[in-house]
């Protein structure tokens, strides 16, 4: 992905050894164990991750221009010009907008699995909700639990990241 995007060699290098040269120690009973490298990419709360999450997410959003190209994936219209917006990104989160129909979050569950394949990055769906205005709440319950995730309802604390308000 880096090399589409245009990074040259040593830029994709860097990256690299930043995510591989990293050692983690953890404690057992009190007593730190020898330092290892973590194998599954970036530990939690690492600096790096929202900018590499900006870079991988480009391909998100290139998986988006072709859904709406094929027109697989409506948005939500806003103003007075009628301004399609699909989606809204915030450091690591992202929150998806368009009609309340079943082929759109079809539409969304396919773009989010191949993200997954193409990227090696795992969508955590336990902590993602859905929810939806002006459908039933027995539509937007059974289409959370098509999409494995909570319900984005007002006014809940603990709602988790909304993966899909349409």
């Amino acid at each position: 992905m880096l090399r589409q995007m245009g990074f040259c060699e040593k830029w994709m290098m860097w990256i690299d050894g930043c995510l591989k040269s990293s050692f983690v120690s953890v404690l057992v009973n009190g007593c730190p164990i020898d330092e290892f490298s973590p194998q599954r990419g970036l530990k939690q709360g690492d600096p790096l991750a929202p900018f590499l999450f900006n870079i991988v997410v480009k391909g998100l959003m290139g998986l988006m221009r072709e859904t709406q190209k094929k027109n697989l994936f409506k948005g939500f219209l806003v103003g007075r010009d009628g301004v399609e917006i699909n989606t809204l990104q915030y450091v690591d989160n992202m929150v998806f907008f368009g009609e309340a129909t079943m082929s759109n979050v079809k539409a969304i569950k396919a773009m989010l699995r191949s993200f997954e394949l193409v990227s090696g990055l795992k969508i955590n769906f336990a902590t993602s909700s859905f929810g939806a205005y002006g459908r039933s709440y027995h539509w937007v319950r059974s289409t959370a639990g098509y999409l494995n995730c909570r319900l984005l309802l007002p006014g809940n604390p603990h709602r988790g990241t909304p993966i899909g308000v349409v």
